[in-house]
C-alpha cells in the first residue's frame, strides 16, 4: 500500500466527517443558538410568526418580514403549539419525520460505519488483496489457461533432456487411459533442479501448454505468513481449486522457500513454514487421491530440501536443467533472435562457441545488449561486432574508459596482462587466448579472456598445473620488470584463485602423493543448513600443516613455470605489452603476430581514453577470467 492511497482515503474521510458535522446541525441558520420554547410561544402571541414548519420535534419558524428563521425543539405533543399558531392566522406545514428520522440513524452510524470501512481496507492491503477480510487463507495461486500467453516445447531450447523427461507427463493428460491400461501410474510429482536462468519455469508452462490443461502457478514464499495455519490453509485451498479443474498442473516456483529441512538450524524450526510443509505433504501423498493433479516444482538449491518431500510417490522425479552445452546455446540464441534484424556477418555458431558456461538468461540478455548498442549508434541491423562488444559487457563489465590512469599504471597493467597472454600461449595444456585488454571493466583494472574450444566437463592434472602458472604470470612479469620493491597489489584475485585450486587438487580431487586419495574437509560446518550447531573436527592440526604444505608446493609450481617461460619469453613479453600501450585492446590472433614481428592493423581507431591524474582506483583485480 503506497502512500497516494493512505493519503487519498484520509481525505475521503475527513470529508464524510465535515460533511457529517454540518448535517448534525441541521444547517446555517439565521440566528445564532436556538430560541427556547417559552421564548416561541411569547413570539407567536406577539405576532411575530409568519409560518412554521413542523417536523416530528423539530419547529422551523420564520418571521413576519421572512428575513429571521430559527429553529425550535418542541415537546411530543405539540397541540397548544399548534392552536396558537391557528389564533394568529400563522401558516402550519408538518411534514412526516419517518424518513428523516431514518436519515438521522444513518447520520449517528456514520462514524461506526467509517470505521469499520478502514479497518476492512487495511486488513485488504495487509493481505495482498485475497478476496477481502475472510480471505486471508484462500491460495493466491493464479489460473493461466491454454489460451493466455500459451508456451510450447517449440519455445523452448537447449534442454532436451528435460523436455523429453516431462513429455510423458504431457503424453498421461493427453491419454491417460494408454498408461493406465498397463497399470501404470504417472509419477505425481516432478521437481525441476538446476541453476537460475535455466529455463525451469519456461518448461513448467510449456508442459501445460502442450498437454492443453489449466495452469496453476504460485511462489513458495506465498505460502508463508506471519499467522501459523495461515500457510497449511492455503495449500489446502489450492488443491480444492485445483480438483475443480482437473486434470491440472500445479506449478510451485522457489519450492525451497516452503520446502526446507524441518528442525534444521539453531532454535529448531519455523512453526508456520513447518505446518505448511507438513500439509503439502499430506495432500501430495495421503489418503486422499488427488487424481489428475500433477505437481511440478522448481529449485534451484535441492540439497536443502526435507528428504520426505523427494521420496517416490510425491516427487518421483528429479529433472535436471543445467547449462545448454553449445549446440543448445546455438539453439535458444536462434529463438532469441527471432524478432532481432541480423547483418549478414552474424555468425550464431561462433557466438554459442565463445559463451561456454552461459544460461538460457544470460543469452536473452546478450541479445538484448548487443541491440541496445545497434540502437545507440543508430545502425538499422545488429552486426557481429555489436554482438562482440555485448559478450565483453556480459563477460567482463562495461569498459570505464573515464577512470584516468597515469602512465606508470598503464605500464604495470599492460607487462601483467601480458604475462597471462604470453604464458597461456606457452604452457602445455591451456584453453586458447580469446582476447587482452588494459581498458578498465567492472572492478579490473585490465584482463585476459581465455574461451575454451569446447565444452569442458573436467580437468586434467597438467591443465590444473598449467593453470595455476597463468594464474601465477602477472605477479611474476611485475617482478621482472619493475622488481619485487614496486609490485602492486593487483594480482590478489590471481593469487587467491589460485590458492583455491590449488587447495582442491589437494583436499578434493586426490592430486597429493603425500595425503592420498582421501577427501578432506574444512573443519566448520554451516549451522542453518545441517542437523548440529557444534563446529565439527574433520581434520586434525597435523593433516591441517601437510595440506598447507602441499598447497604452498603446488602454487610455488605454477610460479617458477610462469617465471621460467617468461624468462624465456622477456623479448615478447616487451612486444607484447607495448602493442597494449599502443592499442589497449589485442585479439588472441593479433597477440600471437606480435610476437612474430606483426603489427596489429585497425582499420578504425579505437577511442582513446583520457589520460590525466591518478583517480581514486580501489584495488581491484586485474587477471585472468576464463
Amino acid at each position: 500500500m503506497n502512500l497516494r492511497n493512505v493519503a487519498i482515503w484520509l481525505g475521503v474521510v475527513v470529508v464524510l466527517i465535515m460533511a457529517y458535522s454540518v448535517l448534525q446541525r441541521g444547517g446555517p441558520t439565521g440566528r445564532a443558538g436556538e430560541v427556547s420554547y417559552s421564548q416561541l410561544l411569547k413570539n407567536i402571541d406577539a405576532g411575530q410568526v409568519k409560518s412554521a414548519e413542523i417536523n416530528g420535534q423539530q419547529v422551523k419558524i420564520a418571521s413576519p418580514d421572512g428575513k429571521t428563521t430559527y429553529t425550535v425543539n418542541a415537546p411530543p405533543n405539540s397541540e397548544d403549539l399548534i392552536k396558537r399558531l391557528e389564533a394568529r392566522n400563522a401558516e402550519i406545514k408538518i411534514q412526516d419525520g419517518g424518513r428523516f428520522s431514518l436519515v438521522n440513524l444513518l447520520l449517528n452510524m456514520l462514524p461506526i460505519l467509517l470505521l469499520i470501512g478502514v479497518w476492512i481496507f487495511f486488513m485488504r492491503q495487509m493481505q495482498g488483496g485475497t478476496k477481502g477480510a475472510m480471505g486471508f487463507g484462500k491460495s493466491k495461486a493464479r489460473l493461466l489457461t491454454e489460451n493466455k500467453n500459451r508456451v510450447l516445447f517449440d519455445d523452448v531450447a537447449g534442454v532436451d533432456e528435460a523436455k523429453e523427461e516431462l513429455q510423458e507427463v504431457v503424453d498421461f493428460l493427453k491419454d491417460p487411459a494408454k498408461f493406465q491400461r498397463l497399470g501404470g501410474k504417472i509419477p505425481k510429482g516432478a521437481l525441476l533442479v538446476g541453476p537460475p536462468g535455466t529455463g525451469k519455469t519456461l518448461i513448467a508452462r510449456a508442459v501445460a501448454g502442450e498437454a492443453g490443461v489449466p495452469f496453476f502457478t504460485i511462489s513458495g514464499s506465498d505460502f508463508v505468513e506471519m499467522f501459523v495455519g495461515v500457510g497449511a490453509s492455503r495449500v489446502r485451498d489450492m488443491f480444492e481449486q485445483a480438483k475443480k479443474n482437473a486434470p491440472c498442473i500445479i506449478f510451485i516456483d522457489e519450492i525451497d522457500a516452503v520446502g526446507r529441512h524441518r528442525g534444521a538450524g539453531l532454535g529448531g524450526g519455523n512453526d508456520e513454514r513447518e505446518q505448511t510443509l507438513n500439509q503439502l505433504l499430506v495432500e501430495m501423498d495421503g489418503f486422499e487421491a488427488n487424481e489428475g493433479i500433477i505437481l511440478i516444482a522448481a529449485t534451484n538449491r535441492p540439497d536443502v530440501l526435507d528428504p520426505a518431500l523427494l521420496r517416490p510417490g510425491r516427487f518421483d522425479r528429479q529433472v535436471v536443467v543445467p547449462n545448454p552445452d553449445v549446440a543448445g546455446r546455438e539453439k535458444i540464441l536462434r529463438v532469441h533472435m527471432k524478432n532481432v534484424p541480423l547483418a549478414a556477418d552474424v555468425d550464431v555458431k561462433t557466438l554459442a562457441r565463445g559463451t561456454p558456461g552461459f544460461s538460457g538468461a544470460d543469452l536473452a540478455n546478450l541479445v538484448n545488449e548487443a541491440a541496445l548498442t545497434a540502437a545507440r549508434k543508430n545502425r538499422r541491423m545488429v552486426t557481429m561486432h555489436d554482438f562482440e562488444h555485448a559478450k565483453d559487457k556480459v563477460m567482463m563489465g562495461a569498459e570505464r574508459r573515464s577512470m584516468a590512469m597515469s602512465e606508470d599504471e598503464k605500464k604495470l597493467t599492460a607487462y601483467h596482462e601480458g604475462g597471462h597472454a604470453l604464458v597461456a600461449l606457452n604452457v602445455p595444456v591451456a584453453d586458447p587466448v580469446h582476447k587482452a585488454t588494459i581498458v578498465p571493466r567492472g572492478r579490473a583494472l585490465g584482463m585476459v579472456m581465455q574461451l575454451p574450444e569446447g565444452d569442458r566437463y573436467s580437468m586434467s592434472f597438467d591443465q590444473m598445473t598449467s593453470r595455476l602458472a597463468i594464474m601465477m604470470a602477472g605477479r611474476v612479469a611485475e617482478e621482472l620488470i619493475f622488481g619485487k620493491e614496486k609490485i602492486t597489489s593487483g594480482a590478489s584475485s590471481d593469487i587467491s584463485a589460485a590458492t583455491n585450486l590449488a587447495r582442491n587438487m589437494v583436499t578434493r580431487w586426490g592430486f597429493s602423493d603425500d595425503l592420498g586419495t582421501v577427501a578432506y574437509g574444512d573443519n566448520q560446518e554451516e549451522v542453518f543448513l545441517g542437523h548440529s550447531v557444534a563446529r565439527t573436527q574433520n581434520v586434525s592440526p597435523e593433516t591441517m600443516i601437510k595440506i598447507d604444505s602441499e598447497i604452498r608446493r603446488l602454487v610455488k609450481g605454477g610460479e617458477d613455470e610462469a617465471r621460467r617461460i617468461l624468462t624465456e619469453k622477456l623479448e615478447d613479453l616487451h612486444s607484447v605489452a607495448k602493442a597494449l600501450l599502443e592499442f589497449e585492446t589485442l585479439s588472441g590472433e593479433e597477440i600471437i603476430g606480435v610476437t612474430k614481428g606483426v603489427t596489429p592493423k585497425r582499420d578504425e581507431p579505437e577511442e582513446k581514453k583520457p589520460t590525466g591524474p591518478v583517480a581514486s582506483v580501489p584495488v581491484s583485480p586485474t587477471g585472468v577470467t576464463a
